[in-house]
């Protein structure tokens, strides 16, 4: 350890000194610290006044970064002048006047210290006219400043210059001016996001960067985070009880290598909470690889009395009355939007063609049998020869002798259908035993066969286990170990989701754990760590998604290798058979690690590829 830090660490405290009242001027600048942390935080805190104000135009100007100046200009209701002198005040509001109102918040703003924090480390200017004024009236943030008369259509604008221009301590924290700027301009994307009813104007140095007039949501949103998202989001918009989500969730293909293009909010407010990303995050589980990020716009509206959004100072942490209920409700939300295939994302999807029997390979007899012992021996669940009917063949050797499966279902090879109620079409030809080409309506489709196979083995592979309950492993010698108070409160408190999730735990001491009983799926694993496992997710999120992501892993691997293989010729009513069964099965669109398993050419972009009508 250097010697010259020795003596910091031992040197004697500073001599006490009494308890007295700090002076306003402190008291603003330590609250500055924890809502002013850098300029994009005043940017925040100034466009959610004007959104309370109910303005439907917003124009905010930035100088190097919003260090040198942030301008935000609203059409708002404004601000009478003998309110004023208030509004720069330390804890003074016009949205919250009892606890009741504090439990009820509909605003986003309502501690009414953020105008007081931003005058204590900057110089402020606030400038304002109410609809029945004939002048706007302005007052600077000094507490001696008086109301004097100012030019002004109806609105408020806030000016704020040299932010920390008497902290120059904090000042050093900032980085970059194009680094401050960006959050700025991001902190004015999430607000864009969430009011595509309201008009947004964002120039800096002088220079327009962005403007986005009113608009529907999706082309809000579309203008927002891009095309990319736009070709490769799915609507979602569902209700239960007081919850109701909606917003769009972007296709595994418009995933990211960061988190960058996630957007939730709850009734209006762009919030970061662990509990809703990793709800999502669950739903994307099935999709997605693991390192790569969905891309979301969602927003979740509730009562305001379910939900405290009053946690942390930014207001960017929320806190809910039923944690468990929302984390549920917006997994199943999200996932089933997720499950929708190129047949459900336009409609109803076809009913299953009458079967022909013979047209669609079975599994040889030896393969069969080893197929359903792991399945059965694995899982715990029974052979269902039914279920599995419409599979194909595994074998890579051509002239192989199959037996053929009369519970197969496919469509005829011809195209005499009405192909609009088909939407991958007709097989044409396979090119190279690893794509299928087909017709639709549309124009040319292309299907990887062994990726869409492998998706289809795999959502009947998790069908067929649901349908049983839980098996449960009962373990000859029960494992205990050393737990917590918390794991200890935590098992006694969910004896019941435990036991729904195939887990016998018991406390045999307050601080002693005993586990007689796992899920025979995970019969493998280590039970001590197995159970903190599921006690944690269980204390956090109500539930266990580790369980279901162990599950899906095991199944993922065992429908990769039953899947069809490349180079394995398929005749023409076996490819309509994987065509029908893609359209029928969940989440088809991608395959297990989020790759698409087919792809559309249209017949324009046929057409410009042969420089046809040019």
């Amino acid at each position: 350890m250097p010697n010259a830090i020795i003596p910091a660490m031992n040197a004697p405290l500073r001599s006490p000194r009494p308890i007295q009242a700090l002076s306003d001027q402190l008291i603003s600048q330590i609250a500055a610290g924890e809502v002013v942390d850098r300029p994009s935080a005043v940017v925040k805190e100034l466009l959610e006044n004007a959104l309370d104000a109910g303005s439907t135009q917003i124009t905010v100007r930035l100088e190097e970064g919003g260090v040198k100046r942030i301008a935000i200009t609203d059409n708002g209701r404004g601000i009478p002048p003998e309110q004023m002198p208030l509004a720069l005040a330390r804890h003074a509001t016009s949205k919250i006047a009892s606890l009741d109102d504090l439990e009820n918040v509909i605003t986003l703003g309502f501690r009414g210290e953020a105008l007081a924090s931003i005058a204590s480390v900057a110089q402020v200017t606030l400038t304002s006219r109410t609809n029945d004024a004939p002048h706007a009236w302005e007052i600077c943030g000094d507490k001696h400043s008086q109301v004097v008369p100012s030019s002004g259509s109806q609105g408020t604008t806030v000016d704020v210059r040299d932010l920390y221009y008497n902290t120059p301590a904090r000042r050093k924290f900032l980085k970059s001016e194009q680094t401050e700027f960006g959050h700025c301009a991001e902190v004015v994307r999430r607000i864009a996001l969430s009011r595509p009813d309201v008009a947004f104007s964002l120039s800096h140095n002088g220079k327009t960067v962005d403007h986005w007039t009113v608009s529907p949501i999706d082309k809000r949103s579309a203008h927002v985070l891009g095309g990319e998202f736009a070709n490769a989001r799915l609507p979602l918009d569902e209700s239960a009880g007081p919850l109701r989500l909606h917003g769009f969730v972007g296709l595994p293909t418009a995933s990211k290598a960061r988190a960058d293009g996630q957007y939730f909010y709850v009734n209006g407010r762009f919030v970061r909470d662990k509990l809703l990303t990793h709800a999502v995050r669950s739903a994307y589980q099935d999709v997605l690889h693991g390192d790569r990020y969905p891309s979301y716009v969602l927003s979740l509206d509730l009562d305001p009395a379910l939900v405290d959004v009053n946690v942390h100072p930014s207001k960017i942490e929320v806190r809910f009355r039923d944690s468990r209920a929302v984390h549920q409700f917006v997994f199943h939300a999200v996932s089933r939007a997720l499950a929708q295939t190129s047949a459900t994302a336009h409609g109803t999807a076809p009913a299953p063609v009458a079967p022909n029997p013979g047209a669609i390979p079975w599994m040889r007899d030896a393969q069969q049998t080893t197929f359903s012992a792991q399945f059965a021996s694995g899982f715990g669940v029974a052979q269902r020869t039914a279920d599995y009917g419409a599979l194909f063949a595994t074998s890579d050797t051509p002239g192989d002798t199959v037996q053929q499966s009369a519970t197969a279902t496919f469509a005829p090879a011809t195209t005499t259908l009405p192909q609009d109620e088909f939407p991958l079409g007709f097989a044409l030809a396979q090119l190279h035993g690893i794509y299928v080409l087909a017709q639709n309506a549309k124009g040319l489709v292309l299907v990887d066969m062994h990726a869409a196979h492998e998706r289809i083995l795999y959502e009947q592979l998790k069908n067929a286990l649901d349908a049983d309950a839980m098996q449960v492993q009962p373990l000859l010698i029960p494992v205990t170990f050393h737990a917590d108070a918390v794991e200890v409160g935590t098992t006694e408190e969910h004896q019941q989701t435990l036991h729904a999730l195939g887990f016998d735990i018991s406390a045999l001491s307050p601080t002693t754990l005993a586990v007689r009983a796992i899920p025979a799926l995970l019969k493998t694993a280590d039970a001590q760590a197995l159970a903190r496992d599921v006690l944690r997710d269980i204390r956090e999120f109500g539930g266990s998604r580790m369980l279901l992501e162990r599950r899906n892993e095991m199944l993922g691997t065992l429908a990769c290798h039953t899947a069809v293989r490349a180079n394995r010729s398929l005749t023409l009513p076996e490819m309509n058979a994987l065509l029908r069964q893609m359209e029928a099965t969940e989440r088809a669109d991608q395959c297990n690690h989020g790759r698409p398993t087919w792809v559309q050419l249209a017949l324009s972009d046929l057409d410009k590829l042969f420089l046809r009508g040019q």
